[in-house]
């Protein structure tokens, strides 16, 4: 029998921690650029390693994210993604992966066309465990997290790089499940790394104010970048833009379906190897 959502996280965390390593969670676009591509692709990270998903759901207006993952926004938007195509992608990888804790992030602008209770109910019921809303900030979360707790989804936050303690304490009062801490300033992106030496300044002053395991993103690319997550006291590492140029790699952008993957096997294999080498950093030495 698996485990109750709200205790994924925890359990995942907490078996991980058992056996000395951190979580390696890989962001993927839902229906990028097809939902059935996508759905090979996660069978891919999972069997690679991935010790949890962050799944996004295509929107037209991502500006939280860098041109990697707006790529991979527009990818799946012309090949005509929808909010209940990739409501049926998650409730299939759940089927597939009981254990497995699934992350959404989604923008607001989705969950108020949708209204708030049935925006949570329908991810809740499809499997998802967390929602995180990259453009609701905390001081506006309060009608968000009741609407998820209520449907039974963890709310996640995100603990900018230089946040005031007035933010950084309602991100920890907030964030269940996870508290998504952004490792530097700026939008998402593999171009630009991490800054190793405020890694643990980050960990160290979001955890301060107690609250939720810290998961390390923004900038997170190599397997040095995650070592040096888990070095400075993260629960895990996100990765999502390096991921996305991998799967540009092999997209025939000029083929009239956009859908369409020059080469499947070589995706996967490199995916493939992409994750194991991010997940075998997250050993701690």
């Amino acid at each position: 029998m698996s485990a109750p959502k709200s205790s994924r996280y925890e359990k995942a965390f907490a078996a991980l921690a058992e056996k000395g390593e951190g979580a390696f969670v890989p962001f993927i676009m839902l229906s990028d650029p097809s939902p059935e591509v996508a759905l090979e692709i996660i069978d891919t990270v999972v069997k690679a390693g991935a010790d949890a998903l962050e799944l996004g759901v295509p929107f037209s207006d991502p500006v939280a994210d860098g041109p990697a993952i707006q790529a991979a926004h527009v990818r799946a938007l012309d090949g005509g993604a929808t909010v209940d195509q990739a409501l049926e992608q998650v409730r299939t990888i759940r089927k597939r992966y009981p254990d497995l804790p699934i992350g959404m992030l989604i923008y607001a602008n989705v969950a108020y066309v949708r209204g708030l209770d049935e925006f949570y109910a329908a991810f809740h019921d499809a499997g998802a465990d967390s929602v995180l809303l990259p453009d609701v900030p905390v001081r506006e979360s309060a009608p968000f997290s009741a609407a998820a707790v209520e449907a039974g989804i963890d709310p996640i936050y995100i603990a900018p790089a230089k946040a005031s303690p007035t933010t950084l304490e309602g991100v920890a009062a907030q964030s269940r499940g996870y508290i998504y801490a952004i490792s530097r300033d700026g939008v998402t992106g593999a171009d630009k790394a991490a800054s190793v030496d405020g890694l643990r300044e980050v960990v160290d002053n979001v955890r301060s104010y107690g609250g939720a395991p810290v998961l390390l993103g923004f900038g997170i690319s190599t397997p040095q970048h995650v070592a040096d997550a888990i070095a400075a006291g993260a629960t895990g590492a996100i990765t999502g833009s390096a991921i996305a140029n991998i799967i540009a790699k092999y997209t025939e952008h000029t083929h009239p379906n956009p859908a369409c993957i020059t080469d499947m096997e070589a995706l996967k294999a490199e995916l493939g190897s992409y994750v194991r080498s991010m997940k075998q950093a997250t050993i701690k030495a």
